[in-house]
């Protein structure tokens, strides 16, 4: 079954936010019947639900946080330092075309645009994500595993860790440009290799059914549900596959206050606040009017725990 939507859709069709929190056993049934959306290229501007996915599989059966919240609070400070600036800034922001090198200590080193990325197969996958300032949301993203990427490229037996690089467009990204520069630009990030072939390691493409709106990261970011947000590197255009330990933007500014594993622990405080428990947003709440307790990687300590085997917990965050 192949659902294809309209070219013009009145206000009074579209369904309501609430009904599409709803899909989750839709999209159970659908695994086994095939169904899937209509998907023209990405590269010429796909929008709404022109994301052809299958359900991935990963679900915490926890509330979703209303896609309102999660489109209109973010932390992405190419655009602002503000929650509300990503949402408010960044309409200037053209993520098509676009395309992604991987290179580095690879056999096969090659330049993927959105569609070669779409080709590797978009699944949802519904994760908790939680931010290291202690909120948390729950979202539906759709994306690619970055295990599959990295094996059309074919690493290299030295390859020991991956490395991630966003764009800098000043003119479109106002929070890269002006006298006050909260960063170093480009935002960099990095991974273990193995933490970035993990199957819970995705590089998103959408979220709630629709293609990545600008301030959530479009038009590709990183998702890695057992870390701490700022590891979600956003509008990625290089991943360099690397030796020795790559850098990250906040663990180069406060090493002290931002580790480069970033992996979720109630246990390890940040130095100015508590990390052992969460406000979840959304639902109308104030702010600490949501609070739970904060899980050991997030909750997916039964896939991830083994990856750290050994570690000192405190050292990894």
């Amino acid at each position: 079954m192949r659902v294809y939507r309209p070219t013009a859709i009145a206000g009074s069709e579209i369904t309501p936010e609430a009904s599409y929190f709803n899909r989750r056993e839709m999209l159970r049934m659908a695994a086994a019947g095939g169904l899937t959306l209509a998907a023209p290229s990405l590269a010429s501007g796909a929008t709404q639900a022109d994301l052809q996915f299958s359900p991935g599989g990963y679900d915490p059966e926890e509330e979703i946080t209303p896609e309102a919240d999660a489109t209109s609070y973010n932390n992405f400070y190419e655009f602002g330092t503000g929650k509300a600036d990503p949402a408010a800034k960044s309409a200037d922001f053209n993520p098509r075309p676009w395309s992604i090198m991987v290179d580095g200590l690879v056999n096969k080193p090659a330049e993927f645009d959105l569609d070669a990325l779409m080709a590797l197969g978009l699944e949802e996958r519904i994760y908790r994500m939680r931010c290291v300032e202690a909120w948390s949301m729950v979202i539906p993203w759709i994306g690619v595993s970055l295990a599959g990427l990295l094996d059309r490229v074919e690493p290299l037996g030295s390859a020991k860790y991956v490395a991630f690089e966003t764009i800098v467009r000043p003119d479109e990204m106002p929070g890269q440009r002006g006298l006050f520069q909260p960063l170093n630009w480009p935002y960099v990030e990095g991974l273990r290799l193995d933490e970035a072939r993990h199957p819970l390691t995705i590089l998103s493409m959408g979220m709630y059914g629709k293609t990545l709106p600008n301030q959530n990261g479009a038009p590709v970011r990183l998702v890695t549900p057992w870390k701490y947000g700022f590891k979600g590197i956003k509008s990625i255009v290089r991943i360099t596959l690397t030796e020795d330990q790559p850098a990250s933007t906040w663990n180069r500014l406060a090493p002290g206050e931002y580790g480069f594993y970033a992996n979720v622990n109630p246990a390890v405080d940040h130095p100015r606040w508590s990390q052992a428990t969460e406000n979840r947003i959304g639902g109308g709440g104030f702010f600490g009017s949501n609070d739970r307790p904060t899980l050991p990687f997030n909750g997916y300590g039964d896939e991830v725990a083994g990856l750290y085997a050994g570690m000192d917990l405190k050292a990894n965050f």
